[in-house]
């Protein structure tokens, strides 16, 4: 399909405004230098390794796929199939180096490229490809920089000996399996000690999991591509930890990982000790443990639990350089801190991350009144008030390291990264597009129980005309969609200036308002969902009188798809279209670690899955309905999709499917922006 739209055309162009930003900015232990990754500008999709001077942003090329590879073309399937899936879980789209990992001094940097392993002399920007076992994947410096630990055939190996450190005994062995990377945010599966005589590594089987399979209907003589899948209810991967010693010594790290299978974290705290966050099935307890790695053995350092599930806080658990813990201490309605136990003063806040420390204090990013705003905030341990560093609103996030400070804060107007701190003071350089449009959502909360809302007219919409709704959703676990980051209200635009009022609500569940309304969705998705939706709709209908409540449509994608199946199935008389994208229409087809925190599990709670899927309720559809699946959803297998297409037709209700094919949860290059110009001839035949 060719994108004549103006709009479409420019975001598919430009990576959805996002090539020529720099990103997976990593600051030196001194932070006196910085390595990013960013391409030559804003329709180059190839990122290059820059250094950069934290004194002065004086940038220098360390490394330009280009030049190592000549004639690469960036083709995905050029890829090792591990790195494509891990990939899709931690949602990188970018070609050229995709990722890289450097020694603490930014001396020396490692990447691949398309399974070719590269060590980076960041001095002088030498580049040198080391020999490899097999397509290479994830490489990891030893902290002196002189050798390369990566994953090749499931295999982990140390340059230069090619032979596997791992012992060949049918596992995977340095990787982190599907529900580590999609679901609890720990996307590696190494990591060397200190003085890089040895290394831990994650030993994950997977042979006790179902095959999902993925087949090309484009070619139907291929073989089909499969891989193992934790399953709601069913069996997850055997997680085991190793130190495998560079002189053959093999240790087993030991805990009860039969009470708590998920490895959440892991890092060497010294030579002598490692640390790990370890959490049971259903994540309502979670253990800080502190292992030996002479003997194995470990001792519970911190142990945080909740009667609902215990919602991810990235930074936490942790212990501070003085020995103290760090963890989690949520009221009802605050995300706060506790140091041994005792919570911190962070009142008027909501504590979202822990970036680091910066002077002798915990480095945040929280919210602060609003949720629709970010911002960084110093909390100090030892009592006294937060500071907050951010200069106003906005969408604020940090990074810090040797005094040094990096602070993007993002709004209408633009992005702007600044670096701060002893050695002086700089910014970084974006060569990403101009947004087209400067978009000022009008937010609001509404209903007694304060949902962050945003609606988007039309530019140079005149009031008095009536306008269809279109309900741009997602309202699912984990994702804030009313915020005040600029470039997720570009689409929105280009929507509203097609001749809708766009709306979006952020309904109870989905994060960053207050524990006590994420967590009212436990055991139970839809209810609440539809109904926050459809009050927070009228609640704006009441102060929007152009919003026309008789022709209401819903788009969303993955969860987003889900509600927007729902809401045609369930509240006809509310919505009257939907395009729903790779929705997952029964949640016991979904993945363990992300269904069983919220729903429990299958067995226990079988009215509740019941109660979410939307399969059942394919007889009842009497609204049009546009399914749109990639053939290639690795996430939200494609199944999903053509299940509850397979019930309607049974049921002879008519609806509309678009396949993918070839095309992941990401929908990449340009498929977005197709996918945006289908909707839109969709809704508009269906809404008038």
């Amino acid at each position: 399909m060719t994108i004549t739209d103006p709009f479409l055309s420019l975001s598919a162009r430009t990576g959805r405004f996002g090539f020529g930003a720099p990103r997976a900015i990593t600051l030196g232990e001194d932070g006196t230098r910085l390595l990013l990754l960013r391409s030559t500008g804003a329709e180059d999709p190839v990122d290059r390794l820059l250094l950069v001077d934290a004194a002065t942003g004086e940038e220098r090329l360390v490394a330009d796929p280009a030049a190592l590879v000549p004639g690469r073309t960036g083709d995905p399937a050029a890829l090792p199939a591990v790195e494509r899936r891990l990939r899709e879980r931690i949602r990188l789209t970018a070609a050229g180096i995709g990722s890289f990992a450097a020694t603490g001094d930014l001396a020396v940097a490692v990447f691949t490229l398309d399974g070719r392993l590269f060590r980076a002399d960041t001095a002088t920007g030498s580049c040198t490809e080391l020999p490899v076992a097999g397509p290479a994947f994830d490489p990891r410096p030893a902290p002196a920089g002189d050798r390369v630990a990566y994953v090749a055939d499931d295999a982990l190996h140390v340059t230069p000996d090619r032979t596997p450190l791992s012992p060949a005994d049918g596992a995977r062995w340095g990787v982190a399996e599907f529900a580590a990377a999609e679901e609890l945010g720990r996307s590696r599966g190494h990591w060397w000690r200190p003085d890089g005589g040895a290394l831990l590594a994650a030993r994950v089987d997977e042979s006790a999991l179902v095959l999902r399979h993925f087949a090309d209907p484009a070619r139907p003589g291929e073989e089909p591509e499969s891989f193992a899948y934790p399953l709601a209810g069913g069996p997850n991967a055997d997680v085991q930890l190793w130190v495998l010693g560079l002189d053959g010594g093999k240790v087993r790290l030991r805990w009860d990982d039969a009470e708590f299978p998920y490895v959440c974290a892991a890092e060497w705290s010294g030579t002598d000790e490692l640390l790990l966050t370890v959490a049971d099935r259903l994540q309502q307890r979670v253990l800080l443990l502190s292992a030996d790695p002479a003997t194995g053995t470990t001792t519970e350092l911190s142990r945080t639990t909740d009667e609902f599930w215990v919602d991810d806080l990235p930074g936490t658990p942790a212990r501070l350089a003085d020995g103290r813990l760090l963890t989690v201490h949520d009221t009802p309605d605050a995300r706060g801190l506790a140091l041994d136990g005792k919570p911190l003063d962070t009142a008027g806040l909501q504590i979202r991350r822990v970036v680091g420390r910066l002077d002798g204090r915990l480095l945040c990013e929280t919210g602060e009144g609003d949720p629709v705003d970010q911002h960084v905030h110093l909390v100090d341990p030892d009592g006294g008030a937060p500071e907050r560093l951010s200069p106003g609103a906005g969408f604020h996030s940090a990074l810090a390291a040797g005094g040094t400070l990096l602070l993007t804060s993002a709004g209408p107007d633009g992005v702007r990264r600044r670096l701060t701190g002893p050695h002086g003071e700089a910014e970084l350089t974006d060569l990403a597009a101009e947004l087209p449009f400067t978009v000022r959502p009008q937010f609001a909360r509404v209903t007694e129980l304060a949902l962050p809302t945003a609606v988007v007219y039309p530019r140079g919409h005149v009031a008095g005309r009536r306008l269809p709704v279109l309900l741009d959703v997602y309202g699912g676990p984990g994702y804030q969609a009313v915020a005040a980051e600029p470039r997720r209200w570009q689409l929105r635009q280009w929507w509203a200036d097609q001749g809708f009022a766009v709306v979006t609500t952020d309904n109870r569940g989905t994060p960053f308002v207050s524990p006590e309304f994420t967590r009212a969705i436990f055991r139970r998705f839809s209810q609440v969902a539809l109904d926050d939706q459809v009050a927070a709709l009228h609640a704006l209908a009441a102060d929007h009188p152009d919003l026309d409540l008789g022709r209401v449509g819903v788009r969303g994608w993955s969860y987003g798809g889900y509600f927007a199946a729902l809401a045609v199935l369930r509240r006809p008389d509310v919505f009257h279209a939907a395009c729903a994208g790779a929705p997952p229409t029964d949640f016991r087809h979904y993945d363990t670690a992300y269904t069983e925190r919220y729903l429990g599990l299958p067995q226990e709670n079988p009215e509740g899955y019941a109660a979410d899927c939307l399969v059942d309720d394919a007889p009842g559809l009497t609204r049009p309905l546009l399914l749109v699946h990639g053939l290639a959803d690795d996430n939200v297998h494609p199944s999903h999709t053509l299940l509850l297409s397979q019930a309607l037709t049974r049921a002879g209700r008519p609806h509309s499917v678009l396949p993918l094919p070839g095309v992941t949860h990401m929908t990449p290059g340009g498929v977005q922006e197709q996918v945006a110009t289908a909707e839109l001839a969709f809704l508009r035949g269906a809404l008038g």
